[in-house]
């Protein structure tokens, strides 16, 4: 089952879509286990230690210091792992309003963890992206 390729149906065919609730990144140390009561999005382990992102309030309610407040926006269109320009593309336009985002690939969608408190600023830039796309 692959994924598109091709960079202009990929940005004309994405819908993003804005996810419930807000999410922030957290940090456990390399050996520690995850708490049972947290149910991440995302968990990936460096060296330094195991980062997980989860809503606000799992983070809050064990205690773990939060940073980045983001909601989660996807682009729902399964892009394939070798495509090649499509989070840049996205990723520069958002960086030309001033909008940090944190890109994260899954197998079948790309996911961008912007700011909270600019959520709808970048789901109307993603729109318009897409619109300008189809041409």
């Amino acid at each position: 089952m692959a994924g598109e390729t091709d960079l202009k149906k990929l940005l004309a065919m994405m819908t993003p879509e804005l996810r419930p609730g807000v999410h922030v990144f957290v940090t456990l140390p390399p050996d520690a286990p995850v708490p049972d009561s947290l149910d991440p999005v995302m968990l990936f382990r460096e060296r330094e230690g195991t980062t997980l992102i989860v809503r606000e309030e799992e983070a809050r309610a064990v205690g773990l210091e939060a940073v980045f407040s983001c909601r989660i926006v996807t682009l729902n269109i399964h892009s394939s792992l070798d495509a090649v320009g499509f989070l840049a593309t996205i990723t520069t336009r958002l960086a030309a309003a001033g909008m940090g985002v944190n890109p994260v690939s899954a197998f079948y969608h790309d996911h961008l963890f912007v700011p909270a408190d600019r959520a709808e600023e970048a789901m109307d830039m993603l729109r318009k992206l897409a619109a300008e796309s189809t041409g």
